[in-house]
């Protein structure tokens, strides 16, 4: 029996993709909505800099307008990046699902873990980034990133016209129930299964696993991953990094 340990194997290698190509149109008129600025920066740049802030991220693939890669580039150029993570931007297509796609073809063949992260979910903590890659490390094909709901939910029977009285259907087991958020993360090989052979319009990447028909683990989120969608989310974006900067001088 010989005495000489074997190596163990070097950890799997993580790139995160964020699609970051929608107008956003419930923030109104004007720049894409991961160009809008939060603190003076723009949300994507958060966003890149919460995924880069994971020692374990060393790729992220920015998936930008299809009209706007340019802009987006110098953008990354501009702002103050961690010099560990290397940064790659490539034009993306007229669906979140095209546009992740396009992101994950641009990945070199030696990443094995994929995060898939909203940019209009620029506050995410680097504890729930980790959490998500370790779950994946540990075994899971694709694990999410979730929430408890705070507020009872109700299934209804949409109205023709928006506005009507719509009856309840039923109310579903709130403890049952999950809020997901991103970064979501995927085995590599699965989640390029998953957009070769899942042709609906999904909401996430996890749901197209699910069709796969393998199972889509949950890890505790957290209340500053929320996404910004309306102005009234990014005066609580603001008040979250006035906080942040007054608790950890950041």
């Amino acid at each position: 029996m010989s005495d000489v340990s074997r190596p163990s194997p070097a950890p799997a290698r993580t790139a995160a993709v964020i699609p970051a190509a929608g107008r956003g149109v419930r923030l109104g008129p004007g720049a894409p909505k991961a160009l809008r600025a939060l603190n003076g920066t723009p949300m994507l740049i958060h966003a890149v800099r919460a995924l880069a802030a994971s020692r374990a991220v060393s790729l992220v693939v920015v998936v930008a307008p299809p009209d706007g890669a340019g802009e987006v580039k110098s953008l990354l150029d501009v702002h103050a990046l961690p010099e560990r993570t290397d940064f790659l931007v490539v034009p993306g297509g007229e669906t979140r699902q095209e546009s992740v796609k396009l992101g994950l073809d641009a990945l070199p063949p030696d990443y094995d873990i994929v995060l898939v992260h909203d940019a209009a979910r620029p506050l995410v903590p680097v504890d729930t980034v980790d959490a998500v890659i370790e779950a994946v490390r540990e075994g899971a094909p694709a694990v999410v990133p979730a929430l408890p709901l705070a507020d009872t939910v109700k299934e209804v029977e949409p109205a023709a016209t928006p506005g009507d009285p719509e009856p309840v259907v039923a109310t579903p087991q709130r403890a049952r129930l999950r809020a997901v958020q991103t970064p979501q993360g995927f085995d590599r090989a699965t989640l390029i299964r998953a957009h070769e052979t899942v042709t609906d319009q999904v909401t996430d990447d996890a749901g197209m696993v699910e069709q796969l028909g393998l199972t889509v683990v949950v890890v505790p989120g957290h209340e500053e991953a929320f996404k910004v969608t309306r102005p009234l989310d990014l005066v609580l974006a603001e008040a979250v990094l006035a906080r942040r900067r007054a608790n950890d001088g950041f």
